[in-house]
């Protein structure tokens, strides 16, 4: 049950005798009535979504139905699967093209139009941002580290190294 993958190949043999002379082959490809369908898929996105029935029911070795239990059982399951999937698929995709082309066009339009141009304008700006935060902790630091030396080292102590010796309370 299903669509036939396997291509089947149609050769005839004639003996010299029976040869037309005609150059053209006896069955061309012209008469093919169905064409092979484009790969709808062709970065396998879903490629954890192409179950087969061998996927799914398995027999071991040690157990197994009648054939055509089988047989019938593996033409039930591809059959309500292609059935489900194509009604649902002529239910929701529309909808569901719809909804999703929205969303994703609101997301470019955000990242577009208001998200780049507000990270350009902090890159832009950074520099500046940078210079002065980092005058500011310098200042903070400078100050930090004279206010231990010259209140927290008794005067005895002082000396050019007394920051390495005073007892920090």
């Amino acid at each position: 049950m299903g669509v036939e993958k396997d291509k089947s190949d149609t050769s005839i043999i004639m003996d010299d005798d029976e040869f037309n002379r005609s150059m053209e082959p006896i069955l061309s490809e012209k008469g093919k009535v169905y064409a092979a369908t484009a790969d709808r898929d062709p970065h396998d996105i879903n490629a954890h979504l192409k179950v087969g029935f061998e996927d799914v029911i398995a027999e071991p070795l040690s157990s197994h139905s009648f054939d055509r239990v089988w047989i019938g059982s593996h033409a039930a399951f591809e059959l309500v699967k292609f059935l489900f999937y194509r009604v649902l698929t002529t239910l929701l995709a529309v909808p569901m093209a719809f909804l999703l082309g929205l969303l994703f066009g609101l997301l470019s339009c955000i990242r577009i139009w208001i998200v780049m141009p507000v990270l350009q304008s902090f890159l832009m700006l950074l520099p500046s941002v940078q210079v002065v935060w980092r005058s500011l902790t310098d200042s903070a630091l400078q100050l930090y580290s004279f206010w231990k030396l010259t209140f927290f080292c008794p005067p005895a102590h002082f000396s050019p190294y007394a920051f390495f010796f005073c007892k920090w309370r």
